[in-house]
């Protein structure tokens, strides 16, 4: 290299570009940081236009890489359901058509497993396929009925006690094979469909939304450590439903 050549480049001043990204990228990192540190290139870029900011898609990966942050990534998914193989199975109803018209018509659960130094902790999700809201929940220490039940209960009265007689779809674990189970659906007016026997297809709404519950909060990035307790599991997944249901971006 010539001296002349390394001096122009030297004294050279900033370009826009890189004025531009060193603005950006503040905002940026406050953006990933606020959304569990779980964004990637995509949902980063898509927030921070919703936010205000003048950026491209091409622009918001190269400041990731300048700010050395990146989005989550999924892990392999582990098997949970428990085949109850003398309980009768009630029909598939969904077919894997994962969409409805309107609110309370199509509701989809499934359960997951999380470690913690107290014992295992299990969590049971309710989605209304409608708009993906999380409309009831259960994080306990067993994988009982009892806890099924009261993530129905909760899916009940957050949408209210009367429903157009809405589908409720699982897996064919022992819980929702059991007779408390499709009883208590019958209660409220919902219809019990259930798919086939270790097929993550036939509720492929429910298997995403535990796959991205572990990859955002419960191995995400922005974890407080080691979960101890199902009590501090409890707690966090509350606040992760929060912002689910509020301020994640969905595709």
């Amino acid at each position: 290299m010539a001296p002349s050549t390394y001096y122009a480049a030297k004294d050279r001043a900033p370009s826009a570009r890189s004025l531009s990204d060193a603005a950006l990228k503040p905002e940026l990192v406050t953006l990933w940081q606020d959304n569990y540190r779980v964004y990637g290139v995509r949902k980063l870029w898509k927030s921070a236009r919703r936010a205000g900011l003048s950026i491209g898609r091409d622009q918001t990966g190269r400041v990731m890489r300048a700010a050395g942050i990146e989005g989550a990534t999924r892990s392999k998914r582990v098997k949970t359901t428990r085949l109850d193989s003398a309980s009768v199975r009630h029909p598939d109803l969904v077919k894997r058509k994962f969409t409805a018209t309107a609110l309370n018509r199509l509701w989809v659960t499934d359960l997951t497993f999380v470690p913690t130094w107290a014992g295992v902790a299990y969590v049971c999700f309710i989605i209304d396929a409608y708009g993906r809201m999380i409309v009831g929940w259960r994080c306990a220490s067993h994988m009982r009925t009892e806890m099924v039940l009261d993530a129905i209960e909760m899916a009940r009265w957050s949408r209210g006690r009367h429903h157009e007689d809405p589908r409720c779809h699982s897996d064919a674990g022992s819980q929702f094979t059991s007779i408390r189970y499709g009883e208590r659906l019958a209660e409220i007016g919902a219809t019990p469909s259930i798919g086939t026997v270790g097929d993550s297809y036939d509720n492929a709404l429910a298997e995403t939304m535990n796959g991205y519950y572990k990859t955002e909060l419960v191995r995400g990035p922005a974890r407080p450590g080691p979960w101890k307790t199902v009590e501090d599991l409890e707690l966090a997944t509350l606040g992760w439903v929060s912002w689910h249901n509020t301020q994640r971006l969905h595709g």
